[in-house]
């Protein structure tokens, strides 16, 4: 959420932001409201204070009808007060629902562009590799010899889903393990192994809820949510929250599968494992200090990499510009895997600054030193990786002539004296 202080003091320079992003926001309503919200606020406060003056009165008077005369003159106050709150409330309602979907600011580094072909690719990493015979897709390998189980996938569940097998499943499964080594071992994240399902103050918290209800699954009878990312636990581990200056950055990782309906991708991406309604991930979870996390997003980055430099898998940086950037992040770069078979670039990680977008949703505070006022603190997330996706580059970038898999050297402790898939 922004601070609704740039709206009542900065309010021209929200809407141009706005315009950045290519999006529709009642900026000048959201004014109107927090206005007419704050003189009511002031007109209500004035009445009780008019009560509490009449009450002391009426019990120091001696005078029947002066009594009863403010008396009544109390209960019409009454009367008005329990208006006025009524009112207020219907505001509020308002105000705060049009205020959650009111996208965060673009950072002032953000490339302005409408979509997606306003990105900027902004480096290349590790050589494509090259094959003296015809490549085959991900999903033609794991079919020819019994590694992925479409049809089963389907039966047991509906489409996009499917079934590992074998040393796929091996590979998914070592593939977390060595994400999380590298991650606490090497980048100094903590791990955790939150819930997979939250309560709704989470998903407002980070930013899911209310706009993107229609992609997430609910268990109606509980009113739980299932997680679309470790992002929503891990982040809210600190909502409601004062922290010392001193427990940040608060770094963690953390494995889960994700839940989506993917309803913003219908009728994309149909072939293969790429797009599922669930499907696991490594994240990677920063709370930061404001000056700190600009900082803090580019070694987030460079964490995420270098997975896939150990991985030799070719990848590059794309910067996401204002049309195309998340609803709450500020800022944004994507790490995009080769996929030969396929022909394709394939995100697998966004890695994001939110700036204190979700930490004023979440109320997650800081403090420089105990006589310190509090502060929101910054949240930053990015995969670590997203694992259907890596499995695709490896499974790609790593067959053989034979159509088996190479076992990439840095997986090959995890696998013994196995070096084929």
């Amino acid at each position: 959420m922004i601070d609704i202080k740039l709206i009542r003091e900065q309010r021209e320079y929200v809407k141009k932001e706005m315009e950045k992003l290519f999006v529709s926001v009642p900026i000048d309503e959201i004014f109107e409201l927090d206005e007419f919200k704050r003189k009511l606020l002031y007109d209500t406060e004035c009445l009780r204070n008019t009560r509490k003056t009449l009450s002391k009165e009426i019990a120091s008077e001696t005078g029947e009808e002066i009594i009863s005369a403010k008396k009544t003159e109390v209960k019409r106050i009454n009367e008005l007060i329990k208006s006025q709150e009524d009112e207020l409330n219907a505001i509020e309602e308002k105000f705060n629902s049009l205020m959650l979907n009111v996208p965060n600011l673009p950072g002032n580094d953000v490339p302005v562009g409408k979509d997606e072909n306003g990105n900027i690719a902004v480096s290349y990493f590790n050589e494509r590799k090259k094959f003296d015979f015809t490549l085959k897709t991900h999903y033609a390998i794991g079919q020819e010899r019994d590694l992925i189980d479409f049809e089963r996938g389907v039966k047991i569940s509906g489409t996009r889903f499917y079934i590992l097998k074998k040393g796929l499943a091996k590979l998914q499964r070592t593939l977390v393990n060595f994400m999380i080594d590298t991650h606490t071992a090497l980048h100094d994240y903590e791990e955790v192994y939150p819930p997979y399902m939250v309560n709704e103050e989470c998903l407002t918290g980070t930013g899911q809820l209310p706009k993107f209800a229609d992609n997430l699954y609910k268990d109606e009878d509980s009113g739980f949510w299932f997680i679309p990312t470790a992002e929503v636990p891990v982040t809210n581990m600190y909502r409601n929250e004062v922290l010392n200056i001193e427990m940040l950055p608060i770094k963690h990782v953390a494995y889960t599968a994700c839940f989506r309906k993917e309803r913003l991708s219908a009728g994309k991406d149909t072939k293969g494992i790429k797009r599922g309604h669930q499907f696991d991930k490594v994240e990677l979870v920063k709370i930061t200090s404001p000056e700190t996390a600009k900082e803090e997003l580019s070694n987030l980055i460079a964490d995420a990499q270098d997975i896939l430099n150990r991985l030799d898998i070719p990848h590059r940086l794309v910067q996401i510009c204002t049309g195309d950037l998340s609803f709450t992040a500020s800022e944004k770069f994507d790490i995009e895997v080769y996929a030969p078979g396929i022909n394709e670039w394939l995100e697998v990680s966004s890695c994001s600054n939110f700036g204190s977008f979700q930490a004023r949703r979440a109320n997650i505070k800081f403090k420089r030193d105990k006589n310190s006022k509090a502060e929101y603190a910054n949240t930053l997330n990015g995969s670590g990786l997203a694992l259907p996706r890596v499995m695709i580059a490896i499974i790609e970038n790593y067959q053989t002539k034979e159509g088996l898999i190479k076992i990439p050297d840095a997986l090959r402790p995890y696998f013994g004296t196995e070096e084929f898939i």
